[in-house]
């Protein structure tokens, strides 16, 4: 069994290698081709986190696997170097029922997060688009950048953040094209009425996004709430677009901004216009013009860590990094 540590999956993991492993897992789990639980969640008394598990399995032509991944999530605070993920990934083969990669979890997670948001970014978003605007400056917002300026040439970058400071500390630590104009934005109300794709990747419980502030065209992602009492934006941005979501299951029990849209009266379970793995499969349509705003909620399921995990062992098996643990000794 390899074990592979931050700084090999980061270099293994790069973002266009990450993101065709995201597709392939994203037409899977669309297909059906798979088993995935809803994630469950333990709460640690007397401590603010709690254990995060998600068990999946992951089929196709090409490979059979299943897994499980364990996170840690609690709250820290800003510049905290464990983050709000510490976890593993552990991959098995589905053939032999054998352990072939234990991999560490925070940075799994952050990389096959960032890809899937480029790969619905790239089937939904203008081809025009050409201002992106980031908000949040944590971890999360490191990796989108960097995934998606991949996926459209971006002439401006701007960053929201609650502490101006950490936007403009992130934006000085990234390596930017030369000819990338960047800004951080003091108001986010303007700053979300002139970009043409917003990503959301904060840890905000209350939806700090109005649906009204957004202008015709624009793609949005909702990366930062996974459970069903947060929300990063409110019912009328739910309402405003044209809602792709990465399981449909998952979404309807733990998408926060769609429950509260529901629960409202504003929409029902029927506005998920579909999967992002059901566009790529061209069995549901992605924009149908121009002025359509779309949204993709990203949740995260466990055929992405599978699909990510799967993607560095074949990587690192082939170059000889990772060490290796012999179960049997």
């Amino acid at each position: 069994m390899l074990v592979l540590t931050r700084s090999i999956l980061e270099q293994l993991l790069t973002p266009d290698r990450c993101r065709l492993a995201m597709a392939t897992a994203m037409r899977a789990t669309s297909q059906r081709q798979c088993v995935l639980p809803l994630r469950q969640f333990m709460g640690i008394p007397d401590r603010p986190g709690k254990l995060g598990l998600m068990p999946g399995y992951l089929g196709g032509d090409a490979v059979q696997r299943f897994g499980v991944k364990i996170v840690s999530k609690y709250e820290r605070p800003v510049g905290d170097p464990h983050g709000t993920h510490v976890g593993a990934v552990m991959l098995f083969d589905a053939v032999n029922g054998l352990p072939l990669a234990l991999l560490e979890g925070g940075t799994l997670t952050a990389l096959r997060t960032a890809a899937t948001t480029a790969l619905a970014t790239d089937v939904l978003a203008r081809q025009d688009a050409s201002h992106l605007l980031i908000i949040g400056a944590g971890e999360e917002a490191r990796f989108h950048i960097d995934a998606l300026l991949r996926i459209r040439a971006f002439e401006r970058l701007t960053i929201w953040a609650r502490r101006p400071e950490q936007a403009t500390k992130l934006l000085a630590e990234l390596a930017l094209p030369a000819t990338l104009t960047t800004s951080v934005a003091s108001d986010l109300r303007s700053a979300v009425a002139r970009a043409d794709v917003i990503c959301t990747v904060t840890s905000a419980k209350q939806p700090i996004l109005a649906g009204e502030w957004l202008t015709a065209g624009t793609h949005l992602s909702l990366v930062g709430s996974a459970i069903p009492t947060t929300a990063e934006v409110d019912s009328t941005a739910v309402s405003r677009g044209r809602f792709y979501v990465d399981y449909r299951e998952a979404a309807l029990a733990q998408a926060g901004e769609l429950l509260a849209a529901i629960a409202a009266g504003v929409v029902t379970a029927e506005h998920i216009v579909g999967e992002i793995g059901e566009v790529l499969l061209g069995t549901k349509p992605g924009r149908t013009n121009p002025q359509e705003i779309t949204v993709y909620k990203s949740l995260g399921v466990t055929t992405q860590d599978l699909a990510a995990a799967e993607t560095a062992y074949r990587a690192a098996v082939e170059l000889g990094l990772g060490q290796t643990i012999d179960l049997d000794a």
